[in-house]
């Protein structure tokens, strides 16, 4: 045997086999799918069929915050997308899971926050038969009526698609709520990972502009050019937009005072010259045009109608909204301007910067005059240190603590908590007011607080009825598992609304009344945070202060006079009352 036809024995017998060709699976193509899309973090509670999803999306870099309970890490996700405007992903198993979520699927699609809730399902072929499947529901026919848009993915190779669809429906036009349903057998699939590599997609402008017509910004300037007493209001959706110089730019270049909604507190301060917040009433019912940014005229705003507007037809409306659809929802827009709220807002600005007067100066006078009156006629109510405290002075402290770290992030839940909180604590800086929205829903504040703390890395402030700290409240242990910068005060008055009602029978407690004096700051202690019980506002003060300087997982239970607060709050007038009495 020659030298040559050795060396070719010996590399024919040291060949290595044929090489099998790499493979991807379901798992790991949607995980690929999201990353290339540039999300970053998952809210989820694990269970079948989406616990290995979890793990293995950890396993590739993404954080995955699990919570105790669906619905709160929907409303996580929903106010991620709200404070960062990529949509936030909520993933939950199969039926009840993907009801809990549901819920915050609603809530964000009615305050448009982007986000996405992924959860896995039975199989269509058991489902359409009805044969009673492990957890058997039709879940895209239920998320369907109660979100922007929902999609099912059957094949490994359309996961990709699959995605993208769900990220640009959640963020373009008006953000909202999207539903992904991935039957669990779609996880397993196997495909080639080239091919699969090739059908992911990589979403491109998600979320374009959209230029607002000439026409319809010419006629929103002549009307504002012909009011006496104009009155801007900044609703939430000019805060998601995030075009925060351009919407400062506009309110001190025309000189026109304004109204914040409650999330949109803080794109100027709430202590600027131009604030009308404290002077709200005079301010909507005095005004005779009203431009409208990013805000909308429901029952938030009366439906601009009624005693809250003044006389019938004193108002001519301007709105800018992305959504035509939105436009005369409640009364006459005599000119809508259609278009993202970045590029309505320069298009004023441009048209104001060319000719313009300003406001009539005996309007600024009449709000800045009714703004100091109402803020002195307050000013005793926040300074008192009794004990026990009731809403005012407890809140006086926290709005101290406000007005010293305007950096941290504040979420707010509750009835009378919630109303006096809105009007009682200045803020400072956009998006750092988190509350209940537009459906003004219990359950929000564990989730939200979770999210703003991932999200930001700032200090968050919770401050939460004792009602309302009940719908979320076990997430206080998720909040320790992760060891995140938050606060939670507790207004604790025993009861919904009051802590007063008794049961005419003598049998029960009343509907209302909760465990008198609970101490729920033995909750965050029993998960290795820090509790404090505190019956003063300058205990109170002391103790916000404590926690956010250490910026460990503190609760604080507050004692709040169990007969302050009034019944629903500011909205009583929305809660009917009998007034038959039984014979």
């Amino acid at each position: 045997m020659t030298v040559q036809a050795q060396n070719i024995d010996a590399i024919t017998a040291g060949a290595m086999p044929h090489e099998e060709p790499e493979l991807t699976d379901g798992f790991h193509l949607v995980i690929d799918a999201l990353k290339l899309n540039g999300i970053e973090t998952i809210y989820n509670v694990p269970g079948i069929p989406i616990t290995d999803l979890g793990r293995l999306a950890q396993a590739e870099g993404l954080r995955v915050i699990s919570f105790r309970h669906e619905q709160n890490a929907g409303n996580a996700a929903a106010i991620a997308g709200f404070l960062t405007k990529k949509p936030g992903i909520c993933l939950t198993v199969s039926a009840p899971g993907f009801l809990n979520g549901l819920t915050a699927l609603a809530n964000a699609t009615t305050n448009c926050f982007p986000m996405i809730l992924i959860s896995g399902s039975s199989e269509r072929e058991i489902v359409d038969l009805q044969q009673g499947d492990y957890e058997e529901m039709d879940q895209l026919a239920i998320a369907k009526p109660l979100c922007k848009a929902a999609f099912r993915v059957l094949h490994a190779a359309d996961i990709g698609i699959g995605v993208a669809r769900a990220i640009r429906a959640a963020v373009s036009g008006r953000p909202g709520g999207v539903y992904l349903d991935l039957p669990a057998k779609l996880f397993s699939q196997v495909i080639d990972a080239d091919l699969g590599a090739r059908s992911l997609v990589k979403v491109i402008d998600a979320a374009p502009a959209q230029l607002p017509a000439p026409a319809a910004i010419a006629r929103a300037l002549d009307v504002l050019k012909s009011a006496e007493r104009p009155l801007i209001i900044l609703g939430k959706g000019a805060a998601y937009a995030q075009a925060d110089e351009a919407v400062r730019a506009l309110v001190e270049e025309s000189g026109i005072p304004y109204v914040p909604m409650s999330m949109a507190k803080g794109l100027l301060p709430d202590t600027h010259p131009l604030s009308a917040g404290a002077a709200r009433s005079t301010a909507l019912k005095d005004s005779d045009v009203v431009l409208l940014v990013g805000a909308r005229l429901n029952w938030l705003l009366s439906h601009g109608k009624g005693k809250t507007w003044g006389e019938p037809g004193s108002k001519r409306f301007i709105q800018i909204d992305i959504e035509p659809r939105e436009m005369d929802s409640n009364v006459e827009i005599v000119a809508p301007v259609v278009g993202d709220i970045g590029s309505c807002v320069e298009a004023l600005l441009d048209g104001i910067r060319k000719d313009w007067k300003g406001a009539p100066s005996n309007w600024l006078e009449t709000l800045r005059g009714k703004r100091e009156a109402n803020i002195a006629k307050m000013a005793p109510k926040l300074m008192k240190n009794s004990s026990p405290m009731c809403f005012h002075s407890a809140l006086g402290a926290l709005r101290t603590v406000i007005k010293e770290r305007p950096d941290a992030i504040l979420v707010n839940e509750g009835a009378n908590t919630l109303d006096l909180a809105r009007g009682i604590i200045d803020m400072y800086q956009p998006r750092k007011r988190l509350d209940v929205g537009t459906w003004g829903v219990m359950g929000i504040g564990m989730g939200f607080a979770v999210a703003a703390a991932v999200e930001t890395g700032k200090p968050v402030l919770a401050v939460e009825g004792d009602s309302a700290f009940g719908f979320s409240g076990m997430e206080v242990e998720t909040i320790c598992r992760y060891e995140l910068p938050v606060c939670i005060v507790i207004f604790n008055n025993n009861g919904i609304y009051r802590g007063t009602d008794t049961d005419p029978t003598g049998r029960d407690p009343g509907t209302t009344v909760f465990v008198k004096n609970s101490r729920y700051d033995k909750m965050m202690e029993a998960f290795g945070g820090v509790g404090v019980n505190v019956t003063t506002p300058d205990e109170l003060k002391r103790a916000v202060d404590d926690a956010m300087n250490s910026g460990k997982p503190t609760l604080i239970n507050a004692e709040i006079d169990p007969a302050a607060g009034s019944e629903s709050g500011n909205i009583g007038s929305l809660n009917p009352q009998s007034t038959l009495k039984k014979k």
